[in-house]
């Protein structure tokens, strides 16, 4: 019997090893001519997406300048939780607390790091689409956001 639990035992491993990942992954770099901590100024704010991302009216700060709620130039609200911030390191994670997109389970990392006589700002993020909501269909949301933000963080 016990031959047998270790046997089973170690096929789940095997299975759940091999199993995809239920993440869907997002990540989109835009360069910039200005130094990393020119850029670090303006995406270093938690709250400063308001002043740069085409898609966000305001932003407002709660609970300790831990909750961040975003009011979206065409109506809707979310609502994000910051996770760790590194000014040393230019990033910060946070992850969505509510919100109309398409997503679940969603964390994310905004950086900023240093190329050449330039900085490169560089946005990913892990989640998972919600329910009704094909994985192809939340990452062009996910996409599409990280990519408008971070043209025009860097124009």
């Amino acid at each position: 019997m016990n031959k047998f639990l270790v046997f089973a035992a170690g096929s789940a491993a095997l299975i759940f090893s091999c199993a995809p990942a239920f993440a869907i992954e997002s990540s989109y770099t835009a360069k910039s001519t200005s130094s990393a901590e020119v850029v670090w100024k303006k995406v270093g704010d938690f709250c400063g997406i308001a002043n740069w991302h085409p898609a966000i009216a305001k932003c407002e700060l709660s609970h300790g300048k831990k909750i961040r709620t975003l009011s979206l130039k065409g109506g809707g609200t979310i609502v994000e939780r910051l996770l760790k911030w590194n000014s040393k390191g230019m990033n910060y994670s946070y992850t969505i607390v509510s919100s109309p997109l398409p997503v679940t389970h969603y964390v994310s990392t905004i950086k900023v790091v240093p190329d050449g006589s330039g900085s490169d700002a560089i946005w990913t993020g892990k989640y998972k689409a919600k329910k009704g909501t094909s994985d192809a269909d939340a990452k062009k949301v996910i996409d599409g956001i990280y990519k408008a933000g971070m043209d025009a963080l860097t124009q």
